[in-house]
């Protein structure tokens, strides 16, 4: 993880510096984007492999709504305060700073103490037999299988819903940059609440039903969000942010008591391919169905999908639990 913000830092802070070299240009941010996001996609692995390691499974739940919350509260904030450096100093500085956070948080990632115990050389294979275990395990799981898929479709209709979310806010409702950003920042603050509300309704229901019910509180506002105007849009944003906020504190805390450690991060990685890899088909879907049925039409679409997917969740072993279950064990492999 350390490594890889190192990484983000050096490829951010070089956009100044090939500025004032006057070799800025759109193929080098293209390159500093592609750098940026593998190295997103590793830190994404490894965060939330390495948070087994530090707590006791009693704790996951805890740990993951910190870990959400903190992360919500960063996404109302940081966008606004990108906003404000971009105004005062010029877009640049607003890289600079993102450049500063990811050395920051490399060297609180160094602060920590705790170190997992390094595989042993016999106990090593070969990557690709490593993919293979973790896809097995994945496919062979009815929980694990339940949850990868219905967060594959989640992910492609969510992903369509946003990309467009900003040209209806602009085009449809007549929103100015300022109104939009103010929109999606308080949007997040469901997000916050969410969090700091999934541990009781985990506690009171169960971990499964909290699951699910977060994730039927999502969806349907997904459908309320394009019906009206800009107070409809952000209530049902708020809507849409605290239930999948909630709903991912409950999952991830369910994956990491849950999956044999000695293969959490290859089926976290396998898990990681299967739900990202809908994300940029959703946004080419949302941006091809924006330009054939119109922008609002699709947004209605994308949260239809988004309701629709609750079906593979609620017509699966999870829905008769009250409780996602806890690792009994080591467990074969298939």
């Amino acid at each position: 993880m350390a490594a890889c913000n190192t990484v983000s830092m050096v490829v951010f802070a070089s956009v100044p510096l090939a500025q004032l070299a006057g070799v800025l240009s759109v193929p080098y941010l293209l390159g500093v984007a592609l750098a940026a996001g593998t190295a997103k996609v590793f830190f994404s692995v490894a965060y939330r492999s390495y948070l087994p390691v530090l707590v006791e499974r009693e704790h996951l739940l805890a740990a993951n709504t910190r870990l959400q919350g903190s992360e919500s509260a960063a996404q109302v904030g940081g966008p606004g305060l990108a906003g404000v450096l971009a105004a005062v100093f010029g877009p640049v500085s607003g890289i600079l700073a993102d450049a500063v956070s990811f050395g920051v948080s490399a060297l609180c990632l160094r602060a920590i103490r705790q170190r997992e115990a390094k595989p042993a050389a016999a106990a090593r294979v070969r990557l690709r037999t490593q993919v293979a275990e973790g896809l097995r395990f994945v496919a062979a799981d009815p929980y694990l299988r339940t949850l990868v898929a219905f967060g594959a479709v989640s992910n492609l209709a969510l992903d369509g819903y946003a990309s467009i979310q900003v040209v209806f806010l602009a085009r449809d409702l007549d929103a100015g940059p300022g109104t939009i950003g103010l929109v999606l920042a308080v949007a997040e603050v469901g997000g916050v609440v969410g969090a700091l509300l999934i541990g009781r309704l985990a506690t009171r229901f169960g971990t499964a039903r909290a699951f699910l019910l977060c994730e039927a509180f999502a969806a349907p506002a997904m459908l309320i969000g394009p019906a009206g105007g800009l107070l409809c849009f952000v209530v049902a944003g708020v809507a849409v942010s605290g239930g999948l906020v909630g709903s991912n504190v409950v999952a991830g805390a369910f994956r990491q008591g849950y999956c044999p450690p000695e293969l959490f991060g290859r089926i976290t990685a396998c898990s990681a391919v299967v739900n990202y890899g809908t994300i940029p088909l959703g946004g080419l879907l949302g941006g091809i169905l924006g330009q054939t049925l119109g922008v609002r039409e699709t947004m209605v679409v994308m949260g239809a999908v988004q309701l629709a997917a609750l079906a593979i969740p609620v017509f699966s072993p999870v829905r008769p639990l009250r409780d996602f279950p806890q690792r009994q064990g080591e467990r074969d492999l298939v």
